[in-house]
């Protein structure tokens, strides 16, 4: 959508038309939802949290000034939303491979695929096999990356937003989304080169006859 007719649905919702509400939440709520999977690795937790970011849209839109800045803005509140619930439920969030919700109208599609490639992770000749064991390795890796580095890695990388729309949407200076997403990075392929290393260290080591070694 460009953004002369997002200006005109945000100022119709502002003069309280329903339909143009309705057309915004038709518009993001594909990526809201899928950003909020992503964050709380829960289908409830994120259909719950999508419904209350509506709501406060619905109650601060009349002060909403269009800047071109509506999609941030609107991040931004699914993010606080986010971080607040797993903060009272105190819980790391079950990172969720392959489950992208389908892009909504006018959205390029993205799929952990990127974050794969630029945590250095692989196709092998047997990816059928080893598909799930991967997924399960980046899963755990980007679960035990510090809040703020995952939180810019997943806005970047599964909602589509710019950096200067990251920094906006967390409420931190460019720079600081720009250091939290190379440090994220670094950590994700340290992370995942661990898993690597340990994976063929164990294929390796001599088995013991009548024992068999977990699969990393």
């Amino acid at each position: 959508m460009d953004d002369s007719a997002l200006a005109e649905l945000i100022r119709g919702a502002q003069s309280g038309d329903p339909a143009s509400f309705d057309r915004l939440v038709e518009q993001f709520a594909t990526r809201i939802f899928g950003f909020l999977f992503r964050m709380t690795g829960s289908r409830h937790d994120a259909e719950d949290l999508m419904q209350e970011v509506f709501v406060r849209v619905v109650r601060t839109i009349g002060s909403y000034k269009h800047d071109g800045r509506f999609e941030s803005w609107l991040f931004r509140i699914a993010a606080n939303l986010a971080r607040d619930r797993l903060r009272r439920l105190k819980r790391a969030p079950k990172m969720l491979g392959g489950m992208l919700a389908p892009s909504g109208d006018g959205d390029q599609g993205t799929s952990s695929a990127s974050l794969e490639r630029a945590a250095g992770v692989h196709e092998p000749a047997d990816a059928a096999l080893t598909r799930g064991e991967e997924m399960d390795a980046l899963n755990a890796a980007l679960a035990k990356l510090p809040a703020g580095e995952r939180e810019v890695l997943m806005l970047r990388h599964f909602s589509q937003l710019s950096f200067k729309e990251i920094a906006q949407a967390v409420g931190c200076p460019l720079g600081t989304a720009l250091a939290r997403a190379h440090r994220g990075l670094a950590h994700l392929r340290g992370l995942m080169g661990a898993v690597a290393h340990s994976g063929a260290r164990r294929d390796c080591m001599p088995q013991t006859e009548g024992t068999s070694h977990d699969t990393i």
